[in-house]
């Protein structure tokens, strides 16, 4: 029985790959293609708000679907009952490594590995010699839009650190010197592909442990393409909008979606070299995918606004916290000590307005001491805008207290995803298959049953 790397490369696209692949620009996910059972698959649930990627993935995962789960946030599922997949094997005494996969539980287990998500603050990586990684890593991705956000040294020496102990290739020291020269020869105007610096950084992390623990199970995820489709969608398929980007755009950012799926095809080309190391079994996923977001095309997408420094501005509003942290984007979860703070804190942020409109979306969590909340508006805002933060303190500029995101959200989600099984062989499952069946897929190929699970062994139809 082969070791088994599921690759979860999040919300790529079955229509974009086929395009691409066929145009000879995705020279290994062509490989790979014709060498697996390929099927098409769809997300749990179809529509927003529940077709997002921390509630796909999190079915995907446990097999159980969302209206028995329920897990809705993206700091949910740690604290959820469901068994998932490495929880399943783990019983049946295998070696699993969970890098970085979404919304999951941790994991303490000898031989075994766990890296949270970068958005998860709930657990902890095991081993302990993860946690300067992790937090490395959080920081870079809560904090990417703010340019006020600043790095320790002592966090830098000792992420460098860190890398250089566990597996940190010559190409990936390579690949962050060329990106650091292109962005100082036009003047940061190529910043936006960083993301892709950190999945290789990423993977040689991952490639250490693969090679060192030996797991009979491993995930990857990795996100900055999926964050790529959301920025610049518009500029990849200016023909779908009604309002369309304008040359610099384009000159910019037409390629950036492009530029995201042939890095994730060149990792698979690394995945490649690690499946013939260690004798893996590859497996490819992306749970769900997107399409034109065509809702605020008026102002050309969908505008995201974030606190310079959103301690300060709650503070300025009275409130006093027990815990605060980024969830995604612009929105944060606040943790008070008791229920009758939590309750202030959602009336005082309910009270702060834009020309008489409320700025904040609160949404409460599974605990009364506890809230979501992130602004709300997705319009642009006027340069002079006024902010009203309550009753008995004076107005001042929105600009002043909040910045706007550089990127435009012109990509949405859509329920349609990729499933790929390598199997040294092609064939093209015709009809679409459900994201619950990737579980109890992946657990038969691993010899443990899956019989208690809802979905179905698809290499066993």
């Amino acid at each position: 029985m082969n070791p088994v790397i599921l690759i979860e490369f999040n919300e790529l696209c079955p229509s974009l790959l086929d395009r691409w692949m066929a145009e000879g620009k995705l020279p290994n996910f062509k490989k790979f293609h014709e060498n697996s059972d390929v099927f098409v698959t769809e997300a749990d649930e179809k529509e927003a708000p529940n077709l997002e990627p921390w509630i796909q993935w999190y079915s995907l995962h446990t097999g159980v679907p969302f209206r028995d789960h329920q897990v809705f946030h993206l700091t949910d599922g740690p604290r959820a009952t469901q068994r998932d997949i490495w929880q399943r094997l783990l019983d049946k005494n295998k070696v699993v490594w969970n890098c970085s996969s979404m919304n999951t539980k941790g994991l303490a287990h000898e031989r075994s590995v766990f890296l949270p998500d970068p958005w998860c603050t709930s657990e902890t990586p095991f081993p302990a010699e993860l946690k300067d990684f992790h937090r490395f890593v959080a920081s870079q991705v809560q904090e990417y839009s703010n340019a006020d956000r600043g790095l320790q040294l002592g966090d830098v020496l000792r992420f460098l650190g860190f890398m250089v102990g566990h597996g940190l290739r010559a190409k990936t020291v390579m690949a962050i010197l060329r990106q650091l020269l292109s962005e100082r020869r036009n003047g940061g105007e190529s910043a936006w592909r960083r993301a892709t610096i950190l999945d290789k950084l990423l993977f040689d992390v991952f490639r250490h442990y693969q090679l060192t623990r030996r797991p009979d199970f491993s995930t990857f995820f990795a996100n900055s393409t999926a964050h790529l489709q959301h920025s610049y969608w518009r500029c990849m398929d200016p023909d779908a909008f009604t309002v369309k980007p304008g040359g610099e755009d384009i000159r910019k950012h037409g390629d950036a979606v492009l530029f995201g799926y042939q890095e994730m095809d060149r990792l698979l080309g690394d995945f490649f070299q690690l499946e013939e190391e260690c004798g893996a079994t590859l497996v490819f996923a992306t749970a769900l995918s997107q399409q034109p977001f065509l809702k605020y095309e008026a102002t050309g997408g969908q505008h995201f606004y974030r606190p310079r420094r959103v301690e300060d501005l709650l503070k300025s509003l009275g409130l006093a916290w027990t815990e605060l942290a980024p969830v995604m984007t612009h929105q944060y979860v606040m943790h008070f000590a008791n229920a009758a703070m939590r309750n202030v804190a959602e009336q005082r942020l309910r009270a702060v307005t834009v020309d008489g409109v409320e700025v904040f979306r609160i949404e409460p969590t599974n605990t009364e001491t506890s809230l979501y909340f992130g602004c709300k508006l997705n319009q642009k805002i006027a340069s002079d805008a006024q902010l009203n933060l309550g009753v008995g303190q004076s107005a001042t500029p929105f600009f002043g207290v909040f910045y706007r995101i550089e990127e435009i959200k012109s990509g949405r989600h859509h329920p349609d995803g990729c499933f790929w099984v390598k199997s040294g062989r092609h064939t093209q499952h015709p009809q679409k298959v459900s994201i619950l069946d990737i579980a109890p897929t992946l657990l038969g190929m691993l010899q443990v049953d899956e019989a208690d699970l809802s979905g179905r062994n698809l290499l066993r139809a």
